[in-house]
């Protein structure tokens, strides 16, 4: 994300910055934007954590006429626009054809997410479920249908471990999905360390995934370009900053491919919506490097 933000930067002559905490956790992320906000930025550009750990912050953000723009938070109230690469609805089915593809319909499946408190992540996760329900229907989702069956805390050592006691756990287990990047590589690792035939399919970025893609255990990676998003989030604060007539969003022209023009999706929040899926294979994950 910070190649994007960094480009439009140098394109737009505007400084801008990417910040991080130190810890993928909530109340790290929002200390990071408290700092932020205490420096006077013009906008923030947010992908949260979890959304509602912020709302606090970037209220007291906008009351100060700081522009706030979000990515993979649908819920997120406090902010002008949130930006999605896709709806989750569609993502999570694409997702779930890709696994349902390799298991030839049938079979019992595990699906884990970083925090059940990601809104995006769970949008994902039961727009999976509900595709399985209604397309697949003898495959089964493993404790009972509870979505998730695991979290991987952001850490591949995390995902790696929970995905081995779910293993170990349901050995007739034939499908694995993870929804962050952390989360198909610890269930790939697991799945060949305990030498099983199981099917993983999920979303992540290219050069982590590889040796797992080319050995075949991850079968398919479900992602979206992290660069473009952050150029899109600071293309339209800046837009927003210099007085464009941006209206409700609908029909928003970021100028890069997947988001020329975004469509409005009106909920708790305004989010603009882009055509920018990707799907990596055996194929064409040399094509992509980072």
């Amino acid at each position: 994300m910070e190649l994007g933000v960094n480009e439009y930067g140098e394109e737009s002559g505007i400084n801008v910055i990417q910040k991080g905490p130190a810890n993928a956790d909530a109340a790290s992320q929002v200390e990071v934007v408290d700092n932020m906000i205490d420096q006077g930025v013009d906008a923030l550009c947010v992908v949260p954590i979890d959304p509602g750990a912020l709302e606090a912050s970037l209220k007291r953000a906008m009351e100060q006429g700081i522009v706030v723009i979000s990515h993979e938070a649908s819920n997120l109230e406090n902010t002008l626009f949130d930006t999605e690469a896709f709806t989750a609805d569609n993502f999570g089915a694409a997702i779930m054809d890709a696994l349902a593809e390799d298991m030839g319909e049938e079979g019992k499946y595990a699906m884990m997410v970083a925090y059940t408190t990601s809104t995006t992540h769970m949008e994902y996760a039961n727009a999976q479920y509900n595709r399985q329900v209604e397309a697949y229907p003898n495959m089964e989702l493993i404790n009972d249908g509870a979505i998730p069956t695991c979290e991987s805390e952001e850490s591949i050592d995390t995902s790696y471990e929970r995905a081995k006691e779910v293993l170990k756990a349901n050995p007739d287990l034939k499908g694995f999905t993870g929804v962050a990047s952390t989360d198909c590589p610890g269930i790939a690792k697991a799945v060949e360390e305990l030498g099983l035939d199981v099917k993983v399919v999920g979303v992540g970025t290219p050069n982590s995934f590889k040796p797992y893609v080319m050995s075949g255990t991850i079968t398919k990676v479900k992602l979206w370009d992290p660069k473009v998003s952050g150029y899109v989030m600071c293309k339209l604060a800046a837009d927003i900053l210099a007085g464009e007539d941006i209206g409700d969003g609908d029909g928003f022209n970021a100028g890069v491919e997947g988001y020329e023009s975004m469509s409005l999706s009106q909920g708790i929040n305004r989010c603009l919506i882009g055509q920018a899926d990707i799907t990596l294979t055996t194929e064409n994950i040399d094509d992509y490097d980072f």
